[in-house]
């Protein structure tokens, strides 16, 4: 598919050295993740930047603030998300609704740069940017439902027809992108995300508070958190843990922390069977505030994803300084930079080698957490919104920042 790109004849609001903005912030829902922990973050740096006249739509409104952080009650959360998660028609319909009120609060704007951070962009005559996080609906549709693939690939395919500039989290989804659609490869981005500063090494004293909550105890478990969905590729993690010697599955139990997803009963039974018999903790949701820690108090990560735009997980790990394995798929030897054992996502006996070295060889552990926190360090919110804002002077043309 090629797509045709036009100039606008549109003349950007330059006022002394800053240019208009215009972010939606649609997606921040609380408990923030994925892309709404992107744009609550995105948002909360760009506010921050003087030489930036920025605008939040809101449900088609401009609003002064970003939504405040609030708790959430994990189990009613859990139950929430997991139902709309499985709604197509809740999806479809939402997305209508905040295009049609984007589009109503844009008109008169042209003279702005509209960025909608979540694939989506309404029907605008000015400059517009849209973040692509990834291209599962398209590349592996089989893990989404026939009914949002038809939406989202419609809708996304709209989106790449009215954009001026993309974004990608990953040079990976960059080039998937222009190899895929035969899309500009000089009019994408690759900007990639970052972490929170809470997730950082901690002693055992620190995480005590939490982890005697969940049951566990410091370095006493490897972890994996996500959603449980095929796409996680969960099942070849229970299948290599399952043929460990049994001393090792007991001494360091796995983890798993993370939603109900979609077409997951089956995985469900396994883990519920597999907790029965003592090696598997599934937590479900786990709030954002006790997240940190759980990280920080893990003997191991264990991330074995068949696709990723971005694989944030795998980052909060190496900032934690945690080992970490990982697959060898899409974005995620990227993210990991070196830090990582890498495996191809279906090998069941080649994840449960590598599994028994991270947990037991230090030779190889304790450079893997010094390389781990170094890759981490090079990620930040700050520069990821730096990076924003040279697509935005791309755009507004040059010598508009200082």
């Amino acid at each position: 598919m090629g797509y045709a790109f036009t100039g606008r004849d549109v003349t950007l609001d330059v006022i002394g050295e800053s240019v208009k903005v215009i972010l939606s912030v649609d997606s921040v829902k609380f408990p923030l993740t994925g892309i709404a922990r992107y744009t609550y973050e995105l948002a909360k740096q760009l506010q921050a930047q003087p030489d930036l006249d920025l605008t939040l739509l809101a449900n088609g409104r401009a609003v002064a603030e970003l939504p405040a952080h609030r708790q959430i009650n994990p189990r009613k959360t859990d139950w929430l998300k997991s139902q709309l998660r499985k709604s197509d028609l809740v999806t479809k319909t939402y997305q209508m609704l905040s295009g049609i009120r984007n589009q109503i609060s844009l008109k008169d704007h042209e003279d702005a740069i509209f960025h909608g951070p979540n694939f989506y962009l309404p029907i605008f005559n000015g400059y517009s940017v849209a973040t692509f996080h990834d291209l599962s609906i398209f590349t592996h549709a089989q893990y989404h439902t026939p009914a949002r693939v038809r939406f989202m690939q419609r809708e996304l395919s709209l989106t790449l027809q009215r954009a001026s500039l993309l974004i990608t989290d990953s040079e990976y989804t960059r080039q998937e992108l222009a190899n895929y659609f035969g899309y500009p490869l000089d009019k994408i981005h690759a900007i990639p995300l970052a972490c929170s500063a809470e997730f950082h090494p901690r002693k055992a004293t620190s995480t005590a508070l939490t982890l005697d909550r969940f049951g566990l105890r410091h370095g006493g478990y490897v972890l994996y958190t996500g959603t449980i969905e095929p796409r996680k590729n969960i099942e070849t993690l229970l299948d290599a843990y399952s043929i460990l010697p049994d001393a090792i599955r007991r001494r360091w139990p796995l983890v798993l922390a993370g939603y109900h997803g979609w077409k997951s009963e089956s995985l469900h039974a396994r883990i519920k069977a597999a907790a029965s018999a003592g090696w598997v903790h599934y937590l479900g949701y786990v709030a954002d505030d006790d997240l940190p820690y759980l990280f920080a108090g893990a003997h191991l990560f264990i991330f074995p994803s068949h696709y990723e735009g971005f694989g944030l997980p795998v980052l909060e790990a190496l900032a934690s300084g945690v080992p970490v394995i990982c697959s060898n798929a899409s974005s995620l030897p990227e993210v990991a930079g070196g830090a990582a054992l890498l495996f191809d996502p279906d090998d069941v006996s080649k994840l449960s080698e590598l599994i028994i070295t991270g947990l037991e060889d230090e030779s190889w552990r304790g450079p893997a957490i010094n390389k781990g926190l170094e890759q981490a360090s090079t990620f930040s919110w700050q520069k990821c919104a730096e990076e924003t804002i040279a697509v935005y002077q791309e755009l507004a043309g040059d010598n508009v920042f200082i």
